[in-house]
């Protein structure tokens, strides 16, 4: 059946401090507001984080934070995917396995947005950057490592979509077209794989306190909207075995 419509979390449901122990999983975006904030949290829930984005620097940031929790060591794997090409993702694929192992989730918290702007006003470049980090390297990545997450007894990919209502109007550009095409993306992946061992599910986050909000939202006092740490606990619910049930579901945050 095509992806559900949109569902809950369950209440009372709080993350097990073993739900994910033993499971391999790769944090797309890791420096960001979310991505940080779900490397940290899958390592408290026994996970091993793969932390991969753009920025050394910031990656190694991140390293430092989740290695000082004293628990699984996570990894970091640089990875410009504006730039990556289909052998960069075989190359991250075949890198998992060899110092892996195994791979059980994949959460896509890297996002690209530089500002509201008027459609036929984008840069070509940056209309092309918009939907190949937001749309295309999601699936490729995804793609990459579908071998190693069908090996998996229970894996998971999540998928961060945005505001479907916003993401229609205008000035929303390259980065509102993408997250769109990302919701049919999900759709049909789901309708393929359903019987298979690998779950795919979507996020759909409130409003949280991260660099992409203060770009899109001006004169929004960003500070005042919570971190990413609460929409954290959410992603290693669905990494987990409890979130079998929202196979196919658009987990929606905003009424939280």
């Amino acid at each position: 059946m095509p992806m559900r419509e949109f569902a809950s979390l369950p209440a009372g449901w709080k993350p097990a401090p073993d739900s994910l122990s033993g499971r391999v999983v790769v944090i797309v975006g890791a420096s960001g507001g979310l991505g940080r904030a779900s490397a940290l949290a899958a390592t408290r829930a026994g996970a091993t984080a793969v932390l991969l984005g753009r920025k050394v620097a910031r990656l190694e940031k991140v390293y430092d934070e989740v290695a000082a929790l004293g628990l699984a060591t996570p990894a970091i794997y640089p990875l410009d995917l504006a730039g990556a090409t289909p052998r960069d993702y075989a190359d991250l694929a075949e890198t998992i396995e060899r110092e892996c192992g195994r791979l059980d989730g994949i959460v896509h918290a890297a996002a690209h947005f530089t500002e509201l702007q008027p459609m036929l006003g984008i840069n070509p470049e940056e209309w092309m950057r918009s939907l190949h980090v937001n749309l295309s390297a999601p699936f490729l990545l995804t793609q990459a490592c579908a071998p190693l997450l069908q090996r998996a007894a229970d894996a998971s990919v999540v998928f961060v979509l945005d505001d479907p209502a916003r993401m229609g109007r205008a000035h929303w550009g390259g980065y509102g077209v993408a997250k769109h095409a990302l919701t049919g993306l999900c759709s049909i992946l789901h309708e393929e794989w359903e019987n298979t061992s690998v779950r795919v599910q979507a996020l759909l986050p409130a409003p949280m306190r991260t660099t992409l909000r203060r770009a899109a939202y001006y004169g929004e006092n960003t500070q005042a909207l919570p971190s990413p740490d609460t929409t954290a606990q959410v992603v290693v619910y669905l990494l987990g075995a409890d979130a079998v049930c929202m196979r196919g579901h658009v987990l929606d945050l905003r009424a939280a």
